[in-house]
């Protein structure tokens, strides 16, 4: 008996040296119950150079469906591998290369799975600059979640999005991308889209890391061209530029990419000035940076580096912690290491921003994408209902001449245009893995929501370019059958996006001289407009009764601007971008600075005035505006400043009304814009009803203005505050 006893004790103790050697031999960086920051020095310190520049490295995988990136297949991915661009729908393939850098690898690191989720992933919601106009940020988180949950489930963890390149100049083809002209709209919306995929935590379920691009300045390009030069002054780049994205990390975006640019001759890749003195060690940011797509090589084309080997050593040394695809980190940083050009602590402080963000995310916990159905991923109705209504509050009334709209009276309607059946130019150019089978045409909306209640006659009419005008003779001959003519007129799909410039911001003329012998008809023509930037309307303008502007709207725009044809919906949205008269305009904005001579310097040939202004945009109904109240028209240093106005639907439908509150400072040792925006809010508003709108003001930050540090200043004197054609003045005293 006691040799038994003895025995089994000694079985026991044995068992139980094999379970604690086993639970002493776990990496202190794979157990979940020790500080992100302790696991990532315990990894560091086991990892080699080379696997800690691997790391810093991002190949692609999949098929690329953007043609502007010439994609090199990669054969066989490095078990090693940082991150890769994710061009697959699905999460299988990202699992198989996912269990060779878990099982193959001698660490085990996670890969990170990137890719460009613009507005959506499969369910496409309309274009950012269109969503501006619906000035709802709640409603573009939503959409934002929607896109990051379809994301999640198809095996991507971040996203490059969003763009808050503030953007003035419509020929650029990336005004599409971003929320418009004004900084305060870019960094509202943009602080929605980070909240949108990030959640409360990388962690939660569903949810991705975002990126804030192209930082910085990026939007400014000279004549609209993409990737070339830009000169913004170090004032401008303060009170312009930078709010969007200190906004952004101050919502704790995870990552910021670098823009192309070459900006005041460093290339923001380069800049130091941005990239550390006020991302890093400014904003406290500890994240980390990405190029944009073989930008570090770039370098080269740009004039700075002058072979890639220095491009590699600058870009790196100036804060930018993973290379985009071009290889140049993967092929110089370990020779630039043993040279004594880049540091280990360097090199490990980039690694550790890397590791950061995949150990918030959970990946190194739960490193696989549980695969499930297509149907439970994608296009779920309560998505679809979210781009639904998104897609209601962007499109924007340009003009409704003599109540045109909404259509009650008329039984036979001409559909006409290549807009009108095309289903690929709704989606947008960052459509992503959205399909044309999944988008409702134009044609299509209009029988569902008319049903047999009128007859729809169609006729193609033109293509969006070229000189054949056959077409023209079938459209002529249903349009006069017809009581009224919507003509659908707009941009490719293509037309818009990157690398998508164009020299005119008109419609070829093909599509005009459409408008124009349609007009001839004599019957009335409802404009409707599918693009991706401003357009000059100068001709067309003239020639329509009614003009709606719907962007490239995602899946269900088309059903959105049924409802709105019909009535069912009142349009609500506003401009978040100026249209200018014509292209010479360029650069028009509203909060432009004031001219030397308060009655000269206009153009001579043309109108100086916009032909749609920032915020404009009509109603089915009236809204009367009651005075600006303020709580006073004085105020200290400290004190809070409240201003009211009652807003009222006088007109004969319930409707939604955004208020845009404004700012001006007459006067100002560093010259201001002559009105910032600094608030707004959208209610909706039944018939009869009125509603009052607040605007709770911080002195420091709605008065106060930025010098060419980034110091925020606030002048006693005189301020305004503006909304609509009214404006009260504020004294600011000591």
């Amino acid at each position: 008996m006691r040799l038994l006893v003895v025995s089994i004790l000694h079985l026991y103790i044995c068992a139980h040296t094999v379970l604690w050697a086993q639970i002493q031999t776990v990496p202190v960086y794979k157990d979940h119950e020790i500080p992100v920051e302790e696991r990532i020095t315990d990894l560091l310190s086991e990892m080699t150079l080379e696997e800690k520049v691997w790391q810093l490295t991002q190949y692609t995988l999949g098929i690329n469906n953007n043609e502007n990136n010439i994609e090199k297949t990669v054969q066989e991915v490095p078990a090693e591998i940082g991150s890769l661009i994710y061009f697959e729908m699905g999460p299988e393939l990202r699992n198989r290369v996912q269990h060779q850098a878990i099982e193959n690898s001698r660490l085990g690191i996670p890969i990170l799975f990137g890719c460009d989720v613009i507005h959506g992933f499969r369910t496409i919601y309309p274009i950012p600059l269109g969503q501006a106009c619906s000035w709802n940020p709640e409603l573009v988180e939503k959409a934002c979640a929607v896109a990051a949950q379809e994301a999640k489930m198809s095996g991507v963890d971040w996203t490059f999005s969003p763009m808050i390149d503030v953007a003035r100049d419509g020929r650029w083809g990336r005004v599409a991308e971003g929320y418009g002209e004004d900084p305060l709209t870019n960094a509202v919306f943009g602080v929605a889209s980070v909240r949108g995929y990030q959640g409360n935590s990388l962690s939660d379920k569903n949810k991705i890391a975002a990126c804030l691009k192209h930082y910085i300045g990026y939007g400014a390009s000279e004549g609209g061209r993409d990737y070339v030069y830009t000169e913004v002054s170090r004032q401008t780049m303060w009170d312009t530029y930078i709010p969007p994205y200190e906004a952004g990390i101050k919502a704790g975006a995870a990552t910021v990419m670098s823009a192309f640019n070459n900006i005041n001759g460093i290339p923001a890749t380069v800049n130091k000035y941005t990239l550390v003195e006020v991302l890093k060690k400014r904003w406290k940011h500890l994240g980390f940076v990405v190029s944009d797509w073989d930008a570090v090589g770039q370098l080269v084309n740009q004039g700075v580096a002058e072979s890639r080997k220095e491009a590699a050593r600058m870009a790196f040394t100036a804060g930018v912690e993973m290379n985009m695809r071009d290889n140049c980190y993967r092929d110089y940083l370990p020779e630039l290491v043993k040279e004594g050009k880049i540091s280990l602590n360097q090199i490990d402080d980039a690694v550790r921003r890397v590791l950061r963000i995949k150990f918030e995310l959970g990946l190194f916990e739960h490193p696989y994408t549980p695969t499930v159905t297509e149907d439970k991923r994608y296009l779920l109705p309560e998505s679809k209902l979210v781009a639904m209504k998104l897609a209601e509050e962007s499109i924007v009334l340009l003009k409704n001449k003599k109540n045109m709209l909404p259509l009650f009276k008329q039984k036979k309607i001409a559909l006409i245009g290549p807009v009108a059946k095309n289903k690929g130019c709704l989606l947008g150019s960052w459509s992503a893995h959205g399909k044309s089978s999944d988008v409702t045409s134009i044609y299509e909306a209009l029988m569902l929501e008319f049903e047999n209640k009128i007859q729809l006659m169609y006729a193609f009419g033109c293509d969006f370019e070229g000189e054949d005008v056959l077409s023209f003779t079938e459209a002529l001959n249903i349009a006069k059958q017809a009581d009224i003519i919507l003509l659908c007129l707009g941009e490719k799909q293509r037309w818009s996006g990157e690398n998508a410039s164009r020299s005119t911001i008109a419609l070829p003329r093909i599509q005009e001289q459409l408008a124009l012998e349609l007009k001839k008809v004599g019957k009335p023509i409802v404009l409707i407009l599918s693009n991706g930037r401003p357009l000059d309307l100068s001709r067309l303008e003239p020639l329509s009764d009614a003009i709606l502007e719907i962007w490239q709207p995602g899946i269900n725009g088309a059903q959105a601007l049924a409802g709105i044809l019909s009535g069912r919906i009142n349009p609500s949205g506003k401009l978040s971008i100026t249209f200018p008269y014509s292209v010479g305009q360029i650069p028009i904005y509203y909060n432009r600075r004031k001219a030397a001579r308060w009655d000269q310097g206009f153009y001579m040939d043309i109108t100086s005035e916009p032909l749609f202004p920032f915020g404009y945009g009509l109603s089915y109904t009236e809204f009367k505006y009651g005075a600006i109240i303020p709580s006073a028209t004085t105020v200290k240093r400290g004190e809070k400043l409240l201003i009211e106005v009652c807003v009222t639907n006088t007109g004969k439908c319930d409707g939604a009304e955004t208020v845009h509150w404004f700012i001006s400072d007459p006067y100002c040792s560093v010259t201001r814009p002559v009105k910032e925006l600094k608030y707004f809010e959208k209610q909706f508003i039944r018939v009869g009803e009125t509603k009052t709108y607040r605007f709770e003001v911080d002195l420091e930050r709605d008065l106060g203005f930025v010098d060419e540090t980034g110091k925020r200043f606030l002048e006693t004197g005189e301020y305004y505050i503006l909304v609509g054609d009214q404006q009260v003045k504020v004294e600011l005293v000591d």
